[in-house]
């Protein structure tokens, strides 16, 4: 493993381009000198001054190599993007890095130009020189929306290796993108794949610290990918900790020991462990029973039954066996799994798309927070639910995965769960 995080060189001059929210316009109108200026603050009747009167070429770039397409598509001004394509602009005009305008949309987020550009003709597929694509800057910069627009309408490969052979997700962990992280995998990104260092974006995670990335690639992974080493010989967990993330070090490493072959082969071939604390419970109520009937009630000693005594004894059975009514009935009862799309490609195009179709302002379960993809399930999760890790489903308004009834807790089984408790279980 080497030594130092990798280096990301995106739109490498991009902090010295205004903002698109400049100071007063009279400021702004002096820092407009050219059509570069003008297509970086998006002021279209300079630009056609810029072209029109004055006869500036859109299609050369600037003294440091960038195109005014370029400019125009980091700060997503729709209308000048659009005119410089009609006037010459080449949709696939590449800076001194190779990379295109899309790049430079990536950069932001910026789907609206994006779409023009693609629909103008650019390479969804365009790489610069360090084989870094639109998905790869996207990812780099936590640009989830603009990513999966690129995904579901124009199909941009969202597992291409990079000239490292990181792909995306890797970058993503890499940077903390969690949101980016979980759209990736919801569409079936490979969680596996290791880049020439032999990392995966679990290693990527765990280099940076990043504790939600790395939980949510853990959930989505098994235990085999915890143990995977790199071409240094280390694992995340020991690179977390070899990089003072000990905190990350701790959970990925209980990670591995709770999945560990001890647990699963040992102790009744894992079913102890997937069956939770249930049959425990009940084996100790139901003895507890026996011995209450036998010892108590059937007791050769014991003194004449009174009204009372007996009215004792048949609210005690009467108890016993409500409570092992209940617990049958939370342990089996449907606590409101969510049908999962196991089966189904996340990576289908069109109306197939889950994703593509989304309202983000009119949706009965979307609420624009991508924490609601599960990478598992392959659903979008409606408000309140949770994946449970021990279900391994989707749980609608999920409370908590009770190891004393092998089951959880959610809107299936909330009631029932409540009254058990009150019959002391």
């Amino acid at each position: 493993m080497a030594s130092g995080d990798p280096e990301i060189e995106v739109v490498s001059d991009s902090n010295s381009l205004q903002n698109g929210n400049p100071s007063p316009g009279e400021a702004v109108s002096n820092a407009i000198v050219d059509v570069y200026s003008a297509s970086a603050y998006g002021d279209l009747q300079k630009v056609r001054d810029f072209v029109e009167r004055e006869g500036h070429a859109v299609s050369k770039p600037d003294g440091n190599g960038y195109h005014a397409l370029q400019w125009a598509s980091l700060n997503n001004h729709v209308d000048v993007a659009q005119y410089i394509i009609e006037h010459g602009g080449d949709v696939n005009a590449a800076d001194n890095t190779q990379q295109t305008a899309l790049h430079w949309a990536a950069v932001r987020g910026s789907v609206a130009v994006a779409d023009v550009l693609l629909q103008c003709g650019a390479r969804i597929e365009a790489a610069d020189l360090n084989g870094y694509r639109a998905v790869h800057v996207a990812a780099q910069y936590g640009q989830t929306t603009f990513l999966n627009h690129i995904i579901a309408r124009y199909g941009a490969d969202f597992d291409a290796p990079d000239n490292d052979g990181r792909s995306p997700l890797h970058w993503a962990a890499y940077k903390g993108f969690a949101d980016t992280v979980r759209l990736l995998l919801f569409r079936d990104a490979n969680h596996v794949r290791q880049d020439k260092e032999g990392c995966t974006p679990l290693h990527w995670g765990a280099i940076r610290g990043n504790m939600e990335t790395c939980m949510v690639l853990v959930h989505a992974g098994t235990k085999e990918e915890l143990m995977v080493k790199d071409k240094s010989g280390f694992t995340p967990a020991q690179l977390a900790s070899d990089k003072g993330h000990g905190h990350v070090a701790y959970i990925l490493s209980n990670a591995s020991k709770l999945s560990g072959h001890f647990c699963e082969d040992k102790i009744c071939a894992g079913k102890i462990g997937k069956v939770g604390y249930a049959p425990i419970l009940l084996i100790v109520i139901v003895v507890l029973m026996i011995l209450f009937l036998n010892s108590v009630v059937a007791a050769p000693k014991l003194p004449k039954v009174t009204a009372l005594v007996g009215l004792w004894c048949w609210t005690a059975i009467s108890l016993a066996f409500g409570s092992v009514w209940m617990f049958y009935r939370c342990s089996s009862k449907d606590p409101g799994f969510i049908k999962p799309r196991l089966g189904q490609s996340a990576k289908h195009e069109g109306q197939d798309d889950p994703l593509l179709s989304i309202d983000l302002n009119n949706c009965s379960v979307w609420t624009g927070n991508w924490s609601q993809l599960c990478p598992t399930c392959k659903i979008i999760r409606p408000v309140r639910s949770k994946h449970c890790p021990s279900c391994k489903h989707c749980v609608e308004q999920f409370d908590h995965h009770c190891p004393w009834i092998s089951n959880c807790v959610g809107k299936g089984c909330g009631q029932d769960h409540d009254l058990s408790c009150l019959l002391g279980l």
